[in-house]
């Protein structure tokens, strides 16, 4: 098979080469003695973790290559730190690390300032759920960053929650090969109910052509403020369902009040 030439940072990653794990241990073993050059060997022969990683931030709009540098600190920091005692794969231990040091660049490029104090303590739990990753080779959860930290579970909550990139109403959460749902799909509506009354005549206008279960669905989700998943527990089919049905009865109605 015909690889293709894909560049980033100036690297041919057609050419990387790929390490086996006994191969990784040899390394590991002649660069805790010193040698530099195994060092080396474990950065290149680790890069393709980089570019796996790094295609999950595809959709951030940031550029490849930033990404790719960053990603190659957290290989190397996650090289420098594996403990070849512990039986545990070095993907599994270098992976969260990598995805640990992009979402750090990603938070501190990011337009919405957050606090010194609360970005601090969510670093210092980045920290310690890398270091628990690391022992217990499994993902801690916010309690046990707290007791491993000292501190209030819910400041821990509260400062990961604040470092956490902001999300479009757009960004597709689900697709089973029909219309995608989206974030705002999610969400209901708990404002006053009689400011918008303007909107809901114009929508019950062009309700009269729809059938009874669109109607239904319509003026459970934008009279009455509920989610789509609400809807769909309440009339007992999938979301994806009602997400499929809401949007064929908005067409429906569009071409009765606007042809």
């Amino acid at each position: 098979m015909t690889r293709h030439k894909v560049e980033i940072c100036g690297v041919d990653t057609s050419k990387l080469p790929v390490l086996k794990n006994d191969e990784m241990r040899k390394l590991f073993k002649q660069m805790q003695d010193g040698d530099l050059s195994a060092r080396e060997q474990l950065v290149n022969g680790n890069l393709r973790l980089v570019l796996s990683v790094i295609q999950r931030f595809n959709n951030r709009g940031e550029y490849g290559d930033d990404l790719f540098q960053v990603g190659c600190i957290g290989l190397m920091k996650s090289i420098d730190n594996f403990d070849l005692s512990q039986n545990v794969k070095f993907s599994t231990y270098a992976v969260p690390m990598i995805i640990g040091e992009i979402r750090r660049y990603l938070r501190d490029n990011n337009p919405i300032r957050v606090s010194r104090s609360l970005r601090d303590t969510a670093y210092k739990a980045l920290q310690v759920r890398e270091k628990l990753i690391s022992k217990t080779s499994k993902d801690p959860t916010p309690m046990e960053i707290a007791e491993e930290m000292g501190v209030p579970h819910s400041e821990i909550v509260f400062a990961m929650d604040a470092i956490q990139d902001p999300v479009s109403l757009f960004e597709p959460i689900y697709n089973d090969g029909g219309d995608p749902i989206f974030v705002m799909d999610q969400l209901s509506d708990d404002k006053d109910k009689e400011s918008n009354w303007l909107d809901k005549l114009s929508l019950k206008e062009g309700m009269h052509r729809l059938n009874d279960r669109e109607t239904m669905i319509l003026n459970k989700r934008f009279f009455q403020g509920k989610t789509q998943m609400e809807v769909a527990e309440e009339i007992g089919i999938s979301q994806a369902q009602v997400s499929r049905l809401e949007k064929a009865a908005i067409r429906e109605m569009n071409k009765e009040m606007f042809e």
